[in-house]
């Protein structure tokens, strides 16, 4: 079972690695700036649509209960 302190201790890796958060109905949502991403105790607020000034448009709720999965995102290689 995933926790809420399992998800705050990704957000607060130092450095930060974008994660993938996966829901029970096969949905997922990408947390690519530790910025995006609030934890509260029962649910995980992670903002969408960022744009590239780092501003998301909306947000959307995840239930901690229906998060299945937490994977690491591969980053783009620069060059």
């Amino acid at each position: 079972m995933i926790t809420a302190r399992q998800i705050r201790a990704l957000l607060d890796a130092n450095p930060f690695r974008p994660f993938r958060i996966w829901l029970s109905d096969g949905t997922h949502h990408d947390v690519v700036h530790h910025d995006m991403a609030w934890v509260m105790k029962g649910t995980v607020e992670v903002g969408l649509n960022v744009d590239p000034e780092g501003f998301a448009e909306y947000a959307v709720r995840c239930s901690i209960l229906h998060i299945t999965k937490l994977e690491d995102i591969a980053q783009p290689v620069a060059g």
